[in-house]
């Protein structure tokens, strides 16, 4: 079936921005609480007990799961494992808004690696509303002084979110792209996010242990913490991954990944509410033109 952008899939790929601000915010909150590694593997450690009793066959050794195990390492290493841990990085070295204004580079993941690995082709109109959302994230790279952008200086915080948005692109169209997985496992929204939190908290586990090896870890246990763990474990994760591969089948890749661009508004409001970081002009700016960029090319 074509893919194309619905009411219904509207609203599935605007629920998970929604959730992910609240974790970009959340996980400025608890910088000073846990490290980032470990706090990736907590998290994902209470979202896989919490999915485990409704989906916990596909991890039996006589499960199909087993023979794709290749694929399911992969996506789980580019979402569980390496997307969370990048952004709870970047934001010990940056804001929640400059991090998800960033990560609204999205779409020109999306296209480029769609183009590159999947042979989709790219229309002007894609083109032109991923020009306007890069437009929106030099914006903010530059920190809304364009006679500095040839001099911009990327914080870390800036290359981490850009690694972040470049392995998720290419989890997405993993995601979309014809498989020979079972689909027994891939109908069932609770065992294919399950296959993919198993694999993915092997590795987000081994970025933990290096974070506690290399004596950079830390970690303050307490009410808060417990609290934001539960809120990171069940909003952002579950509900928001299924939300998202939900709506990514219904509307395709590309148009998905401009609806990633929503975070940083609803960013910007948590942040305010929460933070006390009011938005500079810049950041309205740049929202601006990355909105615009959603509504170009995904007209049709």
């Amino acid at each position: 079936m074509h893919a194309r952008l619905t009411p219904t899939a509207a609203l599935l790929l605007t629920l998970p921005p929604l959730l992910w601000a609240g974790n970009a915010v959340v996980g400025r909150l608890l910088s000073e609480l846990v490290s980032p590694m470990t706090l990736n593997f907590l998290r994902w450690l209470l979202a896989l007990a919490l999915l485990l009793p409704l989906a916990g066959a596909v991890l039996r050794p006589s499960s199909l799961l087993w023979p794709h195990w290749r694929r399911f390492s992969m996506l789980g290493l580019l979402s569980v494992g390496a997307y969370n841990a990048l952004l709870y990085l970047a934001l010990t070295t940056s804001t929640p808004i400059n991090v998800t204004l960033v990560g609204s580079s999205m779409p020109v993941w999306m296209l480029l690696i769609g183009r590159l690995f999947f042979a989709v082709p790219i229309s002007r109109r894609q083109w032109l509303g991923a020009a306007l959302s890069i437009t929106g994230v030099m914006l903010v790279l530059c920190r809304g002084q364009l006679d500095l952008l040839l001099q911009v200086r990327l914080v870390p915080g800036d290359v981490y979110i850009l690694m972040a948005s470049a392995g998720w692109a290419y989890y997405s169209w993993m995601l979309a792209r014809p498989t020979t997985e079972p689909e027994s496992i891939r109908s069932d929204w609770s065992a294919f996010l399950l296959a993919q939190m198993a694999f993915g908290l092997v590795w987000s586990a081994l970025f933990a242990g290096g974070e506690w090896a290399l004596d950079k870890a830390h970690i303050r246990w307490g009410w808060p913490l417990a609290t934001a763990l539960i809120f990171i474990a069940v909003g952002p994760a579950l509900i928001a991954y299924r939300a998202w591969g939900a709506g990514v089948a219904r509307a395709g890749p590309a148009a998905a990944g401009f609806f990633i661009n929503l975070t940083p508004l609803f960013t910007a409001l948590l942040s305010s509410a929460f933070l006390g970081e009011t938005p500079r002009l810049y950041h309205i700016l740049a929202f601006v033109l990355i909105v615009g960029g959603i509504v170009v090319s995904s007209r049709r």
